[in-house]
This record gives C-alpha cells, structure tokens and sequence, in this order.
C-alpha cells in the first residue's frame, strides 16, 4: 500500500512537472515568434526608398496652340535603400516623359523629364504622369498643366 501510494505520488509530481514545462515551452515560443516577425517586418520597412517631389505639379500658365512646354520634376530619395523606376507613363500621346534610368541612392536627386505638345489641345490641360517604382511609395503621380490658347 505504501509502495502503491509512492508510486502514485512519484506519477502525479512528473505529470505536473511535465505540464508546466510544456506549457511554459509553448508560451515562451509563441511569445518569441510573433517579435522576431514584427522586427523583420520593421526592418524591411525601413530598407526601402522613399520619392519625395521638389513640387507635384507644375502650371506652365498659357501658351499658344502648337508650343511645346517642358518641364523637369526633380525628387529626392529620403529613404535607406536606393529607388528604381519602374515605368513612368502619361495620361495622353501628347504628353512624353523621359527619366532617370540608374537606381538613384539615398539621398541623391533624381529627375523626370515631361514635354507636353499643346498641338491639338486648345483650352484647359491637366496631365497626369504616374511613376511606378520599388520605392515605399510604390506609385505616386505629377502633373502639368495650364492653358492652351488658338
């Protein structure tokens, strides 16, 4: 009988030392899991560029029917990794972009060149330019307008 309830005592301690380790076990590495999670996500965050405009748009006031307008919208890269430009599109045929092909490296300047050809488009313009990029602010868009005169 005193080896039976030995017995039992010694089975009862193991199986609440067993329980308590493994419970502690599952708590410490669900609690690990989800930090290590939000520091990689944090740090890939901050590993990304960043455009930022000198301006968003620009108005070239008025022209005569047939001029061609240009402008130069510069961005700087305010983030940690360097911005590559994906594609930059215009909203019209009449409107071309041309930019910067090389990855431009934090804190370094950028450019993109829009030629509008009023040809065509007599009264009130708005163009919209969208730049697609791998920066944080994946796309973000410029404009050129103004006033087309016959």
């Amino acid at each position: 009988m005193i080896f039976k309830n030995t017995l039992l005592a010694f089975a009862v301690i193991g199986l609440l030392a067993g329980c308590g380790n493994q419970t502690a076990t599952n708590t410490e590495q669900n609690a690990e899991q989800p930090v290590v999670s939000s520091v990689a996500d944090t740090t890939a965050s901050k590993q990304q560029g960043v455009i930022e405009f000198e301006e968003s748009a620009f108005d070239f006031g008025k022209v005569k029917e047939g001029a061609v307008v240009e402008h130069i919208f510069k961005f700087k890269n305010t983030g940690a990794a360097p911005v590559i430009l994906s594609q930059v599109s215009a909203s019209c045929g009449c409107t071309t972009p041309d930019f910067t092909k090389e990855p431009v490296l934090p804190g370094k300047v950028g450019e993109i060149k829009v030629s509008f050809n009023s040809l065509g488009q007599v009264g009130n313009q708005q163009k919209i330019v969208t730049v697609s990029s791998n920066a944080e602010n994946r796309v973000t868009t410029i404009q050129i307008k103004g006033i087309v005169e016959k």
